[in-house]
């Protein structure tokens, strides 16, 4: 494979001219992190894909516009044989490179600073920042201890040694840096992240489950001040063990079979909210826990909310259809739902992106923007 011309292609489409991170994406053969990868199938599967088999989707993957998903329910693609069948979510993934420059750009990180990578997945982004800052300025961590291997000798293969570490992020951090960097969503901010921040020190992450880049800076107090960037990324939220624990099965099932304590007729078409970053973010922010599902089968349009507290709805449609809705639980999720896309039309947006954002020194969030506010906790 002629990686040299295609990393070199892929930084001229992802960097200025001018951009210092455009020589290390050139230097970095992505292809080497990621021999095996994981892809979906029509059906709701996954299917296993080695990168020897096919160099030409070999190389699609690894310096196009897409992340390959490398771990699901904890079967790292790596040790899968070709028949293996995985199921439940993603567990780690090789993101792909436009948003992995995107969260260092946010990073503003200079010559000479530390920085710490917080989910080293494939190591993608940790060859980014050796190449920037030089190995010894780079820490790298993740939960997977056969990430972490992986990785070590990957990179070490490509002459890049920084330190890596298995650790659970949302606990105490080896080491104190001048820039954090996750691409893993958290909620809220770990206090030992703050912890590991020295004086001065920025931090960029996700919020977990919604698609907010926070970026911040340290305080005095051991807090941060910042705001939610106008822009967006989404990432695997920080877990504790191989796999995320079980989602909402059965409250999903009664979403899908349920009559509901009230059925009605919605104003909006059925959409995909996880699609429609901003309000998927606003109801995550507002309605914590919230969860989602869709699906479209011979031109019907079926999505799902449901909530911790026992909600649930159901909208259904053929098509662009003002949908039915059944609705049960303490809550009206499809009611909240359509007042959130009421705002949008007539406001233009939401007050998100762009917010004022403030971290108190146990990790939670103060978001605020003229009238409205929200804690992130």
């Amino acid at each position: 494979m002629d990686w040299q011309h295609l990393a070199a292609e892929l930084a001229a489409r992802i960097t200025d001219p001018d951009s210092r991170w455009r020589r290390p994406v050139e230097s970095v053969p992505r292809h080497a992190l990621i021999p095996k990868w994981w892809e979906p199938t029509p059906e709701g599967g996954w299917t296993l894909r080695v990168g020897e088999d096919d160099l030409k989707r070999w190389a699609e993957v690894a310096y196009g516009n897409e992340s390959a998903v490398t771990s699901v329910g904890g079967l790292h693609a790596d040790h899968a044989q070709r028949d293996d069948q995985p199921t439940g979510l993603a567990t780690s993934s090789a993101t792909l490179a436009a948003l992995v420059v995107k969260m260092l750009r946010h990073a503003r990180i200079r010559s000479g600073h530390d920085v710490l990578d917080v989910g080293t997945g494939a190591g993608g982004l940790t060859a980014y920042l050796a190449h920037r800052v030089g190995d010894l300025h780079v820490t790298s961590v993740d939960v997977d201890p056969y990430l972490v291997e992986a990785a070590h000798a990957r990179l070490a293969a490509l002459g890049l040694r920084p330190a890596l570490a298995t650790v659970d992020a949302t606990g105490p951090l080896p080491g104190t840096y001048d820039r954090i960097v996750s691409t893993v969503g958290v909620r809220p901010i770990p206090a030992s992240w703050l912890a590991a921040l020295r004086p001065g020190g920025r931090l960029v992450t996700t919020i977990r489950d919604t698609a907010l880049i926070l970026t911040a800076w340290r305080t005095p107090d051991g807090g941060a001040a910042g705001h939610i960037e106008r822009d967006w990324a989404g990432f695997m939220g920080t877990r504790h063990g191989a796999d995320y624990p079980p989602g909402p099965v059965d409250l999903f099932t009664l979403a899908r079979e349920a009559e509901g304590d009230e059925v009605s007729t919605g104003r909006y078409p059925v959409a995909d909210v996880r699609n429609a970053w901003e309000i998927w973010s606003f109801l995550s922010v507002t309605l914590p826990g919230i969860e989602y599902d869709f699906e479209e089968r011979a031109g019907r349009r079926t999505a799902y909310l449901v909530h911790p507290d026992g909600s649930w709805a159901r909208a259904s449609a053929v098509r662009y259809e003002p949908p039915t809705v059944h609705q049960a639980g303490p809550q009206r999720l499809w009611t909240t739902l359509e007042q959130v896309r009421t705002r949008v039309m007539v406001e233009g947006g939401l007050p998100l992106y762009g917010c004022t954002a403030r971290v108190a020194p146990n990790g939670v969030i103060h978001l605020s923007r003229g009238q409205w506010s929200a804690v992130i906790n």
